[in-house]
């Protein structure tokens, strides 16, 4: 059992099922709905505690009775909220369109708190992790983060996740363990390949143990020592919600890393964890997994 501590968003997701996704300027009545909780740090988080971890969340938490759902989801899976900042106002809240006909997902995401930053990263005890993971968001922030860490806990291993493109990520490249990249950035950097990827980010992290997801071919990875792995996707016989795939694939990652696997295992455990997921309505249940 390891103690991880997550930096990043919550949120409330309102799940839309849909038979298939509607047209433009249509009407189409759900098949369901459902209250979740969101957030890729929070998720993963969620999927680490099934895992048997000790976890802990920081980021920034709204006031009021609509962020009850959240508090209740975190606290139902015994994830410590110590280092989270309070404040007033409406939590962030994602409309997510769950397609029945493909299992794809699409996103209308509202937010006006505050970033999670430095300020409040600083009063964390740290003493008490094995592993803290952040949600590539406010990249100056992160960078702050990630630089205290190292000063502090030099011993503690730190892993970052690159999802979108964000101004000034790249200051925390080269004080990671890990770091894990998705299609959608490597896109936006002009790479139409996994590898070449890969081997640009190696130039500014030659420490870290890269990893990049790439959909239905699964995920790469290339660590310290030069060496490449893939691990093909493990699709269910039937996808029933992709929603948290990639917060699932992390938390694989995650708990294979503090148990003392390497890259390859690390792959091959995360994309059978995401594929599994993606077999299944939200994130409950995932505690057992192969090993």
């Amino acid at each position: 059992m390891a103690r991880i501590l997550a930096i990043g968003t919550a949120t409330l997701d309102l799940i839309f099922t849909l038979t298939h996704y509607p047209d433009e300027d249509a009407e189409l009545r759900a098949r369901g709905l459902r209250p979740s909780l969101g957030g890729n740090a929070a998720n993963t988080l969620v999927v680490l505690s099934q895992l048997g971890h000790m976890c802990a969340f920081g980021g920034v938490l709204a006031d009021g009775q609509e962020a009850t759902p959240i508090l209740e989801r975190l606290a139902g899976h015994r994830i410590d909220l110590t280092a989270c900042r309070r404040v007033a106002g409406r939590p962030p809240i994602s409309c997510v369109l769950v397609s029945l006909e493909g299992g794809t997902r699409t996103i209308v995401h509202f937010r006006d708190l505050p970033e999670y930053g430095d300020a409040e990263f600083k009063r964390i005890d740290l003493t008490p992790f094995d592993w803290v993971h952040f949600e590539g968001r406010d990249g100056p922030e992160t960078a702050r983060m990630v630089r205290r860490l190292r000063e502090t806990r030099p011993d503690l291993l730190c892993s970052v996740e690159v999802e979108k493109p964000r101004p000034g990520i790249e200051a925390v490249f080269a004080d990671v363990k890990m770091l894990v990249f998705s299609r959608v950035y490597a896109n936006y950097l002009g790479f139409d390949a996994p590898h070449a990827l890969l081997f640009k980010i190696r130039e500014q992290a030659p420490q870290a143990d890269l990893i990049v997801t790439w959909g239905k071919e699964g995920a790469y990875g290339l660590d310290r020592r030069g060496a490449i792995y893939h691990s093909p996707a493990f699709s269910p016989v039937e996808v029933k919600d992709t929603l948290g795939a990639g917060d699932t694939f992390n938390a694989g990652l995650i708990d294979a890393y503090v148990r003392g696997r390497g890259l390859a295992d690390a792959l091959s455990l995360a994309c059978r964890l995401a594929g599994k997921k993606c077999g299944q309505i939200g994130l409950e249940g995932l505690g057992e997994k192969e090993r």
